[in-house]
């Protein structure tokens, strides 16, 4: 039995440790904390136009990394270099 929770428990930090995500849903809101933690809400239609009002799209990848104190940095993804690491990590 302790041998069957091994192989699970390795496997799921085998799919954390290769960053595997899911997609958001279309109409799904994500806050980020500075602190790494994270929310995720289902709006109604009056919230979510009003949210899109105040929200700009994504014009390429972004990454976020967490340090080891726990504090959250947006990573400059502007560069060349720094784009195709992003699009890389994200496939």
């Amino acid at each position: 039995m302790a041998g069957l929770a091994c192989l699970f428990a390795s496997q799921a930090f085998a799919e954390y440790a290769m960053g595997t995500m899911t997609v958001m849903k279309g109409g799904e809101v994500m806050a980020i904390m500075p602190d790494g933690h994270m929310g995720t809400m289902m709006p109604d239609a009056k919230m979510s136009a009003e949210m899109m009002k105040m929200a700009k799209p994504i014009k390429h990848c972004m990454m976020l990394m967490t340090d080891a104190k726990g504090k959250t940095f947006m990573i400059d993804t502007s560069s060349a270099k720094a784009q195709a690491e992003c699009k890389k990590m994200a496939m």
